[in-house]
C-alpha cells in the first residue's frame, strides 16, 4: 500500500498532467481558429470584424447558459463580490477583447512573421509581471523552456517576411501593447479561478469580451445580418470548436499549473497553426520550419516534466 505522502504526491502528479493536457488541448483548438478563417476568406468575401463578430455572436448564448448552470448548482459557494466582477469584466473587455483588436491592427503595419515573433514575448511578460508584482520566483527550467520556445516559434516562421516598413514603431507597439494585456488576462485567470473556479470565472470573463466585439461591430457600421448560410457555419465552428471549448480548457489549466507555466505552452498554438496549414490547407513546410516545431514541443515537455 502506499503512504500517505506517496497518495498526495500521485494525486498532485494526476492534478498537473490534467493542468497540462487541458491547457495544451486548448492552444492547440485555438490555433484552429486561423485555419476557419482562411477557409471562409476563401469562400466569401467578408472583412475580419465580421468573422469575430460572428464567432462571439455564436459564443455568447454558450458563455451565458454555461454561467448560469454553474451559479443554479453552486449556490452554497462564495458569491462574487462586486470587485470581483468588476476586475473580472476589465480582464475580458482588456485582456481578451482589447487585446485582440490591438493585435488586428498592428497586423496593418507589420508582417505576420513578424507579429508572431513580437506577441509571444508575452510568456516573457507573464513572468516577469508575476515576479514584479506578486513576487513569485521564476525557476530556471521556466527561463530555459521560454527560451527554448521562443527560437522555435522564430524557425517555424522562418518563412515568413521579416521587413521592417515605415510604420514598424506603430505596428510593433500595438502588438506589445495586445501581448501586455493578454499577459495581465493570463495573470487574472491563474490568480481568480483558485478562488471563483474556472467555469464562472471564463463565463464572466468572455461574456463581456463578446458584448465588447459586438458593441464594436455595431458602431464600426456592420451587420450581421443577411449573410451567406456558409458564412454562418464557419462562425458556429469557431465559436464551438475554436472559442468556448478551448476557452474553459485554457482557463481551468491555468487553475492547475499556474499563469507562468501556461504561457510558455501558449507557444504550441502557432506551431499547430502551421502543421494544420500543412495538413489541412496543403501550404508548404520547410525543414526549419519542422526543427522550429520539434524546439517547441522539447520546451513544452521541460515544461511538463518539471514538478
Amino acid at each position: 500500500m502506499n503512504s500517505p505522502t506517496q497518495d498526495t504526491d500521485n494525486a498532485t502528479a494526476r492534478h498537473r498532467t490534467v493542468g497540462l493536457l487541458l491547457t495544451l488541448g486548448g492552444a492547440g483548438l485555438f490555433s484552429c481558429k486561423a485555419i476557419v478563417i482562411k477557409l471562409a476568406y476563401q469562400d466569401f468575401d467578408v472583412s475580419s470584424i465580421v468573422l469575430l463578430g460572428l464567432r462571439m455572436a455564436f459564443a455568447l448564448p454558450f458563455f451565458l447558459t454555461i454561467g448560469y448552470l454553474k451559479r443554479a448548482r453552486t449556490r452554497d459557494q462564495q458569491p462574487l463580490s462586486p470587485r470581483d466582477i468588476g476586475i473580472v469584466v476589465l480582464l475580458g473587455l482588456f485582456g481578451y477583447y482589447l487585446a485582440s483588436y490591438l493585435d488586428f491592427l498592428g497586423l496593418r503595419y507589420l508582417s505576420a512573421g513578424m507579429e508572431r515573433l513580437i506577441l509571444f514575448s508575452y510568456p516573457t511578460m507573464v513572468l516577469l509581471l508575476q515576479r514584479g508584482i506578486f513576487g513569485i520566483p521564476i525557476k530556471p527550467v521556466q527561463w530555459v523552456a521560454t527560451v527554448i520556445c521562443y527560437l522555435g516559434i522564430g524557425l517555424a516562421f522562418s518563412g515568413s517576411d521579416f521587413t521592417i516598413g515605415d510604420n514598424f514603431s506603430l505596428g510593433a507597439g500595438l502588438i506589445l501593447l495586445s501581448a501586455l494585456l493578454y499577459s495581465f488576462y493570463v495573470i487574472g485567470s491563474g490568480r481568480f479561478t483558485v478562488r471563483v473556479g474556472s467555469i464562472r470565472f471564463t463565463s464572466l470573463a468572455l461574456v463581456a469580451a463578446s458584448v465588447g466585439v459586438l458593441a464594436h461591430v455595431l458602431l464600426s457600421g456592420n451587420s450581421l445580418l443577411g449573410l451567406p448560410a456558409g458564412l454562418y457555419a464557419y462562425g458556429l465552428v469557431m465559436a464551438v470548436f475554436c472559442t468556448v471549448i478551448p476557452g474553459y480548457m485554457v482557463t481551468e489549466g491555468i487553475r492547475r499549473i499556474g499563469a507562468s507555466d501556461a504561457a510558455i505552452l501558449g507557444a504550441v498554438g502557432p506551431v499547430a497553426t502551421i502543421l494544420l496549414e500543412y495538413f489541412v490547407l496543403g501550404e508548404y513546410l520547410n525543414v526549419v520550419q519542422g526543427v522550429g516545431a520539434a524546439l517547441v514541443i522539447f520546451g513544452v515537455v521541460l515544461i511538463g516534466r518539471s514538478k
